[in-house]
């Protein structure tokens, strides 16, 4: 790849793996915790190895984050969203209208609607506070993935040089 190529490029808004409903989804869900003064990360690495679709930082430090489900079939697949309740002080879930109908979001969690540009927050999530080290732990990782992407906008070609990325 040449360098105007390289600067060319879109950003990578996307792993490759979202369908376009997942990052309508996304969109909406982001623009509601930014009315909420949280800011969200894309396809956060945990400790765990799972990947958050959103985590978000709140003003305060406080760390959410929301599962994205497109489907019900998406849903019913999931086996692994009960882990996430340990990387963050509330757990939530966002989807759309129709999918929220059928699907059993469960009680426990936080539950965003969204059509793709406005969002709903139809429940708040219960809070479980996270231990000092695992909240530093994640607003470090956070803090790094936020000034990694926006090194990639800058520079493309430095994608590649990440040690752990």
């Amino acid at each position: 790849m040449s360098l105007a190529s390289a600067l060319l490029a879109p950003p990578p808004f996307s792993d490759g793996r979202q369908s376009a409903t997942a990052l309508a989804i996304r969109r909406g869900a982001r623009r509601l915790l930014r009315l909420h003064g949280f800011l969200a990360l894309t396809e956060m690495a945990l400790p765990s190895g799972r990947r958050a679709d959103l985590a978000a930082l709140g003003p305060s430090g406080e760390v959410w984050i929301v599962e994205i489900k497109s489907s019900l079939a998406d849903w019913r697949a999931d086996a692994k969203w009960p882990d996430y309740r340990f990387h963050c002080d509330r757990l939530f879930f966002a989807t759309l209208p129709e999918v929220a109908a059928v699907a059993p979001f469960p009680d426990d969690a936080g539950l965003i609607l969204t059509d793709g540009h406005e969002a709903e927050m139809v429940r708040m999530a219960p809070e479980h506070r996270l231990p000092g080290a695992t909240r530093r732990w994640l607003t470090l990782r956070f803090a790094q993935g936020c000034a990694r992407r926006l090194h990639d906008l800058e520079d493309p070609l430095a994608a590649g040089l990440d040690r752990d990325a």
